[in-house]
């Protein structure tokens, strides 16, 4: 049920998209545009085809997807004060809104965090909005810590 994207998968990844944004967007209209994706089809291919860049599907029995989580590969090396450690960032993660419930993201998640170990990753990071709680909630139950914060001052 869970494996890396395919280019048939392209229209259920961008139906999720649009879904993640719009959940961005609802929570902060002044920074996100709605509806909208991230990426368009041409720049999945890429990303498909791109083994530092992989992405995961949940699909059902169908195919169709009901999930996904994209992920880059990162690696810190030689930095002045840093140490060197590779580090899978999931850049974007999100299940189908009538799939919800159906512990898709946690699989997924699972699914995520077995690929790092299995690949000697040091660490899982990614960044959560403040205006997705449900999200907060969801990393926080799958183990993860706050490890900085992104804060602002809005000037307007």
């Amino acid at each position: 049920m869970i494996r890396r994207a395919i280019n048939e998968d392209i229209p259920g990844i961008m139906k999720l998209l649009v879904q993640v944004d719009m959940v961005h967007h609802n929570g902060r209209p002044d920074i996100f545009k709605g509806p909208a994706t991230k990426y368009d089809e041409e720049q999945l291919k890429e990303i498909i085809k791109d083994d530092t860049k992989p992405i995961f599907v949940y699909v059902d029995e169908k195919g169709s997807v009901l999930g996904h989580a994209f992920c880059i590969f990162m690696q810190t090396k030689e930095h002045r004060i840093l140490t060197d450690i590779k580090t899978l960032y999931i850049d974007d993660i999100c299940v189908d809104e009538n799939a919800r419930g159906q512990h898709v993201g946690t699989k997924l998640f699972e699914y995520v965090s077995e690929f790092a170990k299995e690949n000697e990753f040091y660490n899982i990071t990614l960044n959560v909005w403040e205006c997705n709680p449900t999200a907060l909630e969801f990393y926080k139950k799958m183990g993860l810590v706050p490890q900085k914060y992104g804060m602002e001052m809005i000037l307007k």
